[in-house]
């Protein structure tokens, strides 16, 4: 095993980190600094990607000048479906970055459905015709900016996801690139032949020219620019947030997973080899085998789950910090029919309605503000079970274990409600960042600064396992009232017709 440390940058949808891990596990420094976001329109969210480049540079020179130690390699994982268009020439952003939150082109999406062109999208890429993805994102743009679709057809610009703009700053525009689970959340990639797709680049009008090249998710991304980024290595890992988390909670075979709980929560199993097909709103996806090599996986994605919490702090002003979350549950015997629907942008996994809208229920004159944070946490657990079981059904297997991790896993409170409602273990690694730990291991493998992937996972401690303990009535019942309220907020989306 290498003395020398990894440097992980974790650029995610509201703020960037930055962790030297050394070869033994431990974390030798960490930066993290937030950043702006915008919402210029109901339903549209935009970061400025010069921004993100700003804090993420900042924060890596913080994080390397604290840990005082050799860095090996650098690993990116980052935010995957946000999309950015910018100069090759200058690497200067052209255009907001449009986040993976931004809903603005469900029209779009509607009429490619009633064109009929999304049993095509699904065979070949895995994914639904949403707004979530970024290739209608980019048509979005080109086609209200006539000189950027016109710069694009000539190839005098380039695009990619937050992961291939990182790198290209990081290299002084010397590679563009990405990695496969990125590149596979775009609704421009073939899911089986590991590449872009003409028929979905003709489609969305995308030119190939100005995409990053897809390389595996650990090698050679590049040398970083010293002038640029304060540090000279070698970019040794890429990989989408989610199947980082699933590539450092050691999910590496078929049958394994875990879920993420971070500004939403995404739930990814592993499935090998097989890239499996559902019928139950799910997505298949690229996913990283022990190597960094390309598998497959299972997702579900509920769109807003910490960043509820986040609303109920910042919105509404009902607690002070996302910690006191966990105190304001405890307080509380049970919910007493309240429940919170977080549909703030529309529903996920397994009902992908991006038209939907957040909704409480159960409200009564003795519905305290521990009752909202409590329902805020209790749906993060409500979502998580039914993306599992539409993932049991999907995959012909039985969940034995969910593995948790993402800034919300630190929440005790949380961990045991979501043990109950599963009724399986949840277990939690002693480093919860592991979306960072992902980037790490797969830049470290790449580097030598690990021998094998085994090296890698025995760094790091087992964690903690947290059991069920909900009775089965008291489950039900819970379940139950989670359903009712589902059941009514997509209801009025059929009254509003």
């Amino acid at each position: 095993m290498s003395s020398a440390a990894v440097l992980a940058l974790d650029q995610g949808t509201t703020g960037s980190a930055a962790l030297v891990i050394g070869a033994d596990g431990a974390v030798l420094a960490k930066a993290y600094s937030e950043f702006t976001q915008h919402f210029p329109r109901p339903g549209w969210v935009e970061h400025d990607a010069e921004e993100i480049w700003r804090v993420t540079a900042r924060v890596a020179r913080e994080a390397v000048a604290a840990a005082r130690t050799e860095v090996a390699a650098v690993g990116v994982t980052n935010q995957r479906e946000t999309v950015v268009v910018w100069d090759p020439e200058t690497l200067k952003p052209l255009h907001r970055a449009i986040v993976w939150q931004d809903r603005r082109t469900a029209p779009l999406c509607r009429e490619l459905k009633e064109a009929g062109h999304e049993a095509m999208i699904r065979r070949r890429t895995g994914l639904l015709l949403d707004p979530y993805f970024s290739g209608t994102k980019l048509r979005w743009i080109f086609d209200r900016n006539p000189e950027l679709d016109a710069r694009a057809r000539a190839g005098e610009l380039a695009v990619g996801t937050i992961d291939s703009w990182l790198v290209a700053r990081m290299t002084g525009g010397a590679v563009h690139a990405t990695d496969p689970t990125n590149a596979s959340r775009t609704l421009l990639y073939d899911l089986d032949e590991g590449d872009w797709n003409e028929e979905l680049l003709g489609l969305l009008g995308v030119p190939r020219r100005i995409l990053p090249h897809v390389r595996p998710s650990s090698g050679d991304f590049g040398l970083t620019d010293g002038a640029a980024f304060g540090l000279e290595a070698p970019v040794g890992g890429v990989a989408g947030d989610q199947q980082a988390a699933l590539y450092g909670q050691g999910c590496w075979e078929a049958g394994v997973g875990k879920c993420t709980y971070g500004t939403g929560a995404f739930l990814l199993l592993n499935t090998g080899g097989r890239r499996v097909s559902s019928s139950h709103g799910l997505l298949a996806t690229a996913a990283c085998d022990a190597r960094g090599g390309r598998a497959y996986a299972l997702e579900g994605s509920i769109f807003v789950a910490g960043a509820a919490i986040q609303w109920l702090r910042d919105g509404l002003g009902l607690l002070e910090d996302a910690a006191a979350s966990e105190e304001m549950a405890r307080v509380l015997a049970g919910n007493d029919g309240v429940y919170l629907v977080p549909a703030f942008v529309g529903l996920g996994a397994p009902h992908w309605r991006p038209d939907a809208r957040g909704s409480i229920t159960g409200l009564t004159r003795g519905t305290t503000r521990a009752h909202l944070v409590r329902a805020a946490l209790e749906a993060m657990a409500y979502g998580t079970r039914d993306i599992v079981v539409a993932m049991e059904r999907d995959a012909g297997i039985r969940a034995c274990e969910l593995r948790a991790d993402g800034g919300a896993a630190r929440n005790d409170w949380l961990m045991e409600f979501t043990a109950g409602v599963l009724g399986i273990p949840v277990r939690r690694p002693d480093m919860v960042e592991t979306t960072a730990l992902g980037a790490a291991g797969l830049a470290g493998l790449a580097a030598g600064v690990w021998a094998d992937p085994e090296g890698f996972a025995a760094a790091f401690g087992a964690g903690r396992t947290f059991a069920p303990r909900l009775g089965e009535d008291m489950r039900g019942a819970l379940i139950e009232g989670w359903n009712q309220a589902v059941r009514g907020t997509l209801a009025i989306l059929e009254t509003e017709r």
